[in-house]
């Protein structure tokens, strides 16, 4: 498949899933303990992905959104905008940053038990290439390495639609009892 059906593709996948989401009732916000109560971290990105839970608002600041969840795997997509850029006239490496750890945190979270949480402890990051607001679409796609009891690994990349490497990352994530945080 060529690089614009591609980008085609996924500009179509994307508006997909956020009208499923506004359909669902979805909009930007934080979770309370009782509506993630006894879902496991795969039910509780789903169930954003139906519109059920909100979704996180850094998603409208920065512009990307969540497209994909699976075991161990979780998908981004954004499009770099000139809100986005440093003084130098580049995306700012804090929107790489921040889509590449929710990429690699999500991924995370879809292998964690229900009463489970997750906090980013480790974060390593190179950007390979510049991207602009003339860029298009890119996608953050994480995958898990190691889930344990107590800590779990996970690696991201971002490619475009021609499959250029923008940026990739490592992650180390801290696993805790979700529960005792809640006051229960």
């Amino acid at each position: 498949m060529d690089t614009e059906n591609i980008r085609l593709r996924w500009e179509q996948e994307e508006a997909a899933v956020r009208q499923r989401i506004e359909a669902g009732g979805g909009r930007a916000g934080v979770s309370t303990p009782e509506q993630i109560a006894g879902k496991t971290g795969l039910e509780i990105m789903q169930a954003m992905l139906r519109g059920e839970l909100p979704y996180p608002p850094i998603s409208e600041t920065l512009g990307f959104y969540l497209i994909e969840v699976g075991d161990g795997h979780a998908v981004f997509q954004g499009e770099p905008q000139f809100k986005h850029y440093n003084p130098l006239g580049t995306v700012h490496g804090g929107w790489y940053a921040t889509l590449l750890d929710s990429a690699l945190g999500c991924a995370v979270q879809t292998r964690l038990p229900a009463g489970t949480g997750y906090t980013t402890a480790e974060l390593g990051l190179n950007i390979v290439r510049a991207a602009s607001d003339r860029t298009g679409p890119l996608r953050a796609i994480g995958k898990v390495i190691h889930s344990g009891r107590q800590m779990a690994t996970a690696e991201a990349r971002i490619v475009g639609p021609d499959g250029k490497l923008y940026a990739h990352a490592t992650t180390t994530c801290f696993i805790f009892d979700a529960t005792a945080r809640a006051g229960r």
